[in-house]
C-alpha cells in the first residue's frame, strides 16, 4: 500500500512521497539540495500568499499587554482572516484559560501559545491520501467554476505517475467544452488515457471510465465533473447520480470524493464543504489559489465545524506547487515561525 506522507521521508521533496517497502540509498549532497529548493520556494509561496493575515497578528504582539485590548483585538484579526465565529469563540477562550493556568505575562508567549492551539486545531486536518486500497482506486473530484478543478486533477495524476501509478481520467464535465479539452491536454502531455464523450451524459462517462480501468488494470481513475454551485440543486442531484452510477460499476466506489476549493473565498469555502459533504460525503478537500490574496484562517473554520481532511494545498501553477498539507507549516505561514 502506498500513502502520501504516511512516513516522514528522509529529506523534503518537490514530490507527494509514497513510502514503499522498496530499500534507497541515501541521496548526494547535490542530490538533497536539488530536492530541497524547490520544497523551499514551494513554503516562501505560501507564506507570501498568507503575508497579509501573518503580519495582522504578528503586530498586534509588538510590546503588547495582555489585557481585553488585545484579546479584542485578536478576534478582529481571527474573523478578518476568515476563521469564522465559532473557531475564534474557541481559540479565545482556550488562550485566556492557558494564558491563567501558565500564568504568561508575555505578549511572545501568548502568540507562542496561539500557534500551539491552532495547531492543534488543524492537525486532525492533515490525513495522507493512500493509494493501493482498491484496484482501481476510484476518485470523484468536485468543485464550483473557478476553483481550480480540472487543473488540479492534472496535476495530481502527474504525481501519482511519480509514485508509479497508473491513471485514467473520465471528463465528466460534458456541460464545458473548454473542460473536456483542457483534461485532454493535461491527458496527452503525462501519456494518460482521457474518457470522454461529446455532449454525452456524465454518469455514463464515469462508468464507462471505471468499467476501462477495472479491464485494463489501471491503478486510478479520476472522474471530473461539472462545477456548480450548492445552489444549484438540480446539478447537484446530478452529482448524486454519478456517484451512484460509479458505484454500480464498482461496488466499493467511489473511493474518495475529494472537494477543490479556491483559497481565496472565504466563508464562502465553508458554506461549500458543508453543501457538497451533505449531498455527496466528501473524504477529502484540496485548497487552490494560496499564492494570491487568500487569509487562510478559513481552515480553522473548516476544522471546527466540518472536520475533513485536506490532502492538499496549491501554491502556483507548476506541478511542484501542488502539495501535502502540512499543519505546522501552515501554522507557521499564518502566524509566523
Amino acid at each position: 500500500m502506498f500513502s502520501f506522507f504516511k512516513k516522514k521521508p528522509p529529506v523534503d521533496t518537490p514530490d507527494l512521497t509514497a513510502t514503499s517497502n522498496t530499500a534507497t540509498q541515501p541521496p548526494a549532497k547535490a542530490e538533497t539540495d536539488a530536492a530541497t529548493a524547490p520544497k523551499s520556494s514551494w513554503i516562501s509561496r505560501l507564506k507570501i500568499g498568507l503575508a497579509k493575515t501573518s503580519s495582522n497578528f504578528s503586530r498586534l504582539f509588538v510590546g503588547a499587554k495582555i489585557d481585553e485590548d488585545l484579546y479584542e483585538e485578536l478576534e478582529a484579526a481571527l474573523l478578518t482572516s476568515d476563521a469564522g465565529v465559532e473557531a475564534t469563540e474557541f481559540l479565545l477562550t482556550s488562550l485566556k484559560r492557558v494564558v491563567k493556568d501558565e500564568n504568561l505575562t508575555d505578549a511572545e508567549q501568548v502568540r507562542l501559545a496561539l500557534k500551539r492551539l491552532l495547531l492543534a486545531m488543524l492537525s486532525p486536518l492533515q490525513k495522507p491520501l493512500e493509494l493501493g486500497r482498491f484496484q482501481p482506486l476510484v476518485m470523484m473530484i468536485t468543485g464550483v467554476n473557478g476553483a481550480g478543478k480540472t487543473t488540479t486533477i492534472g496535476k495530481l495524476a502527474k504525481h501519482l505517475q511519480k509514485h508509479q501509478q497508473t491513471v485514467l481520467l473520465a471528463a465528466g464535465d460534458t456541460f464545458r467544452a473548454a473542460a473536456r479539452e483542457q483534461l485532454s491536454v493535461w491527458g496527452d502531455r503525462n501519456g494518460i488515457t482521457v474518457i470522454a464523450q461529446e455532449s454525452g451524459d456524465p454518469a455514463a462517462v464515469a462508468f464507462d471510465a471505471v468499467a476501462s480501468a477495472t479491464a485494463r488494470g489501471i491503478n486510478v481513475v479520476m472522474v471530473d465533473t461539472a462545477g456548480r454551485l450548492p445552489t444549484q440543486l438540480h446539478l447537484m442531484e446530478e452529482l448524486k447520480k454519478i456517484r451512484r452510477v460509479i458505484a454500480k460499476g464498482l461496488s466499493t466506489a467511489p473511493h474518495e470524493v475529494l472537494l477543490v476549493i479556491d483559497g481565496n473565498t472565504g466563508q464562502n469555502a465553508l458554506a461549500q464543504v458543508k453543501a457538497f459533504d451533505d449531498a455527496l460525503g466528501l473524504t477529502g478537500l484540496i485548497i487552490t489559489k494560496l499564492d494570491g490574496t487568500a487569509k487562510g484562517g478559513v481552515l480553522a473554520a473548516i476544522a471546527k465545524t466540518r472536520p475533513i481532511p485536506v490532502y492538499f494545498i496549491g501554491v502556483g501553477e507548476q506541478i511542484e506547487d501542488l502539495q501535502a498539507f502540512n499543519a505546522g507549516e501552515f501554522v507557521d505561514a499564518l502566524l509566523g515561525a
